[in-house]
């Protein structure tokens, strides 16, 4: 009985000895064993960098700044065409292609002209046949009278060579003017470039069939160009022909200054907008076509926290600043808004009175910059 109990005891041990040791492991990870040497909780001060011998701080304060709304628009030309046939005729030739620059008078496309050919050629024989009669007629009208006069034909028939000649000259002159038609029809079968520019889009190729008012090419100077947006009504009532305005371009990625050329003179009742369109300064790289945005200030000025653009350092996509706190520098991420020239507004992560590097932060080496 003795011995029994003796080789059972390890059955019961070895569960107790690893239950210990888990506990063991927990008490330390919880920190409640090993020692005095253990972070204390709560926040950590990063170690702050120096301020530089020299730099220039700022002390945050809200500034009045203007309620700067953008409206999308398109970049369009001033003087812009869509180059289209005036008859039904098959495109034989298009001399151009989107991108290539063209002179007033340069040939853009060609239509098949045999059947203005034909019709030519018969307007102008039967102008020719009708000038014919018109002689014969013109020739029985003078005969007629001299007969007349010597009494030797009668009233009703010197009348009716009278009235006969009449009707020949007319369908001569009408002739004429039909020949002339189709003359002039014949030479719209080349279509010509109506002013300096350069082709935007090509919509047909040869063999396509030219039909009127259906464009082959679109034509448009690159040197004259406006954006053309839509203003919220209550904004467009502030507007006035001839006044500045900012205008935001993404490529290439900067700000003009525009002046409002021209004002819609009516309001969309769907939308409630006015159209707007500015003329832009000659600026490389500005092409038709592409978006942009008019910057206008049409509400009250609001208070906002406005800091240098210069004081902003980038760590991939976040911003930060550099605040002064006690004789050394910390990072704190903030979040911008709006920018106004070289200021721009700080949505959160500073509050107003504090003091925050201006000049030389981009140099500054990192210091483990905390989050507000």
């Amino acid at each position: 009985m003795t011995e029994h109990f003796g080789m059972n005891k390890p059955n019961w041990l070895i569960p107790a000895a690893a239950i210990t040791a888990l506990l063991l492991v927990i008490l330390f990870a919880l920190g409640i064993l090993g020692g005095a040497s253990k972070t204390p909780p709560g926040n950590t001060p990063p170690n702050a960098a120096s301020l530089p011998a020299g730099a220039q701080t700022l002390q945050v304060a809200k500034q009045a700044a203007d309620n700067v709304l953008s409206w999308q628009g398109i970049v369009q030309s001033r003087l812009s065409a869509k180059i289209a046939p005036k008859l039904n005729a098959r495109i034989v030739e298009i001399a151009v292609r989107p991108g290539d620059s063209v002179k007033k008078g340069d040939i853009i496309a060609r239509l098949d002209d045999r059947d203005l050919r034909a019709a030519y050629q018969a307007a102008s024989a039967a102008h020719v046949a009708a000038q014919a009669q018109a002689g014969q007629a013109s020739a029985d009208e003078k005969r007629m009278l001299g007969l007349y006069e010597k009494q030797a034909a009668t009233t009703q028939a010197y009348e009716a060579a009278l009235a006969q000649a009449k009707a020949a000259r007319a369908t001569a002159a009408q002739a004429a003017s039909a020949a002339n038609q189709s003359k002039v029809m014949l030479g719209e079968n080349v279509l010509y470039a109506p002013f300096d520019g350069i082709i935007g889009e090509r919509l047909q190729e040869p063999g396509d069939m030219g039909l009127p008012n259906q464009p082959i090419v679109t034509l448009h100077k690159p040197d004259d160009l406006r954006l053309e947006a839509a203003i919220a009504s209550q904004c467009a009532a502030a507007i006035k022909l001839g006044m500045t305005v900012g205008v935001r371009l993404e490529a290439p990625r900067q700000i003009l200054t525009a002046t409002v050329d021209e004002i819609a003179p009516e309001i969309d009742p769907q939308t409630r907008t006015q159209g707007v369109k500015v003329k832009l300064p000659k600026v490389e790289g500005v092409r038709q076509g592409q978006f942009g945005w008019l910057e206008l200030a049409c509400l009250a000025e609001q208070q906002a926290l406005l800091i240098p653009v210069t004081a902003i350092v980038q760590y991939g996509q976040l911003q930060a600043v550099k605040v002064l706190e006690g004789q050394g520098l910390t990072t704190r991420h903030i979040r911008a808004g709006k920018q106004y020239g070289s200021r721009i507004e700080v949505l959160s992560g500073l509050r107003e009175g504090e003091t925050i590097l201006i000049s030389g932060a981009a140099s500054l080496p990192g210091d483990g910059g905390q989050l507000p």
